[in-house]
C-alpha cells in the first residue's frame, strides 16, 4: 500500500513496510565470527528473516583455536529469553551451544511453562572443531532427559549421534539406525549430518520424523575451510520454518542452502 504526502512542490511517495518473519537463536558467541550467534544472525538475514539472539556464552576464539570461555548467568539467559518473547515473538528458535547445567535448565523451564511455542531447533553443540568442550557432561545428561522431548528437531553430527545413541556410526546405515533411535527415545524428528563418515564421497544425511525418512546428498567438499556449517544448517532450518515452510521442506531447502554456501565460501 503506497501513500502520498505533498510538501510544497515535493511529493513523497511512502510505502508501507511488510513485516518480517522472526526467528530466535540461542547460542554462544563466537569473536571469529565464524560460528555460534554471528553465524545464525548471517544465515537468518540472508533468508529475510528478522533474527533475535540470546547469548549464552562469550567465547574467545579464532578459526584455530578457543582461548576461552565464559558463560552467561542464568538469569541473563532468563531475561534476554523474556525480552525477546515479550516484544519480538519468534516463529521458530534454535538452540546451540548451551554449555552449562544451569543454562540448558533455564531453557528447559522457559519452553516448558511457555503458552503456544515456535517449533524447537536443538542443534546439540558438544565439542569444538579444537576438541574443546562446549557442552559439559551434566548438561548434556539434562539435555537428553528434558530438552530434546521439547525439540520439533535435533540435528547431530556424526559424534555427537554417538553420544545421543551409544551406536557406532560408519554407514549411511548407521545413520538410518541413530535418526530412528533418537525419534524413539526422545519422541523428535532427528537429522543426522554425515559428513564425518569415513571414507565417503557424498556429505549423506539421514532426517527421519516418524513417518518420512529422506536420504539428502550432496559431493563432499573436502577442501571447504568453512566454519560453522553445523550452525549455518540449524539456523536455515528455523529461519524456513519462520518463513511458513514445513519443519520436513525447510530441512530440504537447508541442504541446499548449505551445499551453496560451503561451495561458495571464501577463505
Amino acid at each position: 500500500m503506497l501513500q502520498r504526502w505533498d510538501r510544497g512542490r515535493y511529493s513523497v511517495r511512502v510505502s508501507k513496510r511488510a513485516k518480517l518473519p522472526i526467528a530466535l537463536t540461542i547460542a554462544g558467541s563466537d569473536s571469529g565470527g565464524g560460528a555460534g550467534i554471528q553465524a545464525d544472525l548471517k544465515t537468518f538475514a540472508s533468508l529475510g528473516v528478522h533474527g533475535t539472539s540470546v547469548i549464552t556464552c562469550v567465547t574467545a576464539q579464532n578459526p584455530r583455536q578457543i582461548l576461552g570461555i565464559e558463560a552467561c548467568t542464568p538469569a541473563m539467559v532468563r531475561a534476554q529469553l523474556s525480552a525477546v518473547f515479550a516484544e519480538l515473538p519468534p516463529q521458530a528458535v534454535k538452540t546451540g551451544m548451551l554449555y552449562s547445567r544451569e543454562i540448558v535448565g533455564e531453557v528447559i523451564g522457559f519452553f516448558t511453562h511457555g503458552k503456544r511455542l515456535p517449533p524447537l531447533i536443538v542443534d546439540p553443540v558438544m565439542v569444538a572443531t579444537s576438541g574443546k568442550r562446549l557442552l559439559e557432561p551434566d548438561a548434556m545428561k539434562l539435555m537428553k532427559a528434558r530438552l530434546l522431548p521439547l525439540a520439533a528437531l535435533v540435528t547431530p553430527n556424526v559424534p555427537e549421534a554417538e553420544k545421543l545413541t551409544g551406536l557406532r556410526i560408519r554407514s549411511p546405515e548407521d545413520l538410518r539406525k541413530a535418526a530412528r533411535l533418537i525419534h524413539d527415545n526422545f519422541g523428535c524428528a532427528a537429522l543426522i549430518k554425515g559428513g564425518h563418515l569415513p571414507h565417503s564421497k557424498s556429505a549423506v544425511d539421514i532426517f527421519f520424523d516418524g513417518v518420512t525418512e529422506w536420504m539428502l546428498s550432496a559431493p563432499f567438499m573436502k577442501k571447504s575451510t568453512m566454519r560453522g556449517t553445523g550452525c549455518t544448517y540449524s539456523a536455515a532450518i528455523a529461519g524456513y520454518c519462520a518463513l511458513g515452510f514445513t519443519l520436513a521442506r525447510a530441512v530440504q531447502l537447508s541442504k541446499n542452502y548449505i551445499t551453496q554456501s560451503i561451495a561458495q565460501s571464501a577463505r
